[in-house]
């Protein structure tokens, strides 16, 4: 039979192995966004108040990013919602942007 859990040793205890070695603390994401310096950010536009979108190098590629930001100790911070695209996303994009207009202009 298998055995699952933690082992108990002689007195019917479980012991905890990794007793006294707390794991190492994550860096929290916003803290390494701030920090690094290995990306490069060109902000294309901005298309409302708090939506921008920017062209940027990020671990050796581009992307382009369009994001909502908000204020976090009177710093723009980048937030959750957006989306990031490559290169080759982007191209496609860019190449539907007539078949895009049409869409809209048929449904307002």
């Amino acid at each position: 039979m298998s055995f699952r859990g933690k082992r108990k040793n002689a007195e019917g205890h479980a012991s905890d192995e990794n007793e006294g070695h707390a794991p190492p603390k994550k860096a929290s994401n916003t803290s390494a966004a701030v920090d690094n310096d290995d990306s490069d950010n060109i902000v294309v536009c901005e298309i409302s108040k708090n939506r921008r979108v920017s062209v940027r190098n990020w671990n050796g590629k581009i992307w382009v990013d369009i994001r909502e930001f908000y204020v976090k100790d009177g710093k723009q911070m980048p937030g959750k919602k957006g989306i990031s695209l490559s290169l080759d996303q982007w191209n496609i994009l860019r190449d539907h942007a007539e078949a895009i207009d049409k869409a809209l202009a048929e449904n307002s």
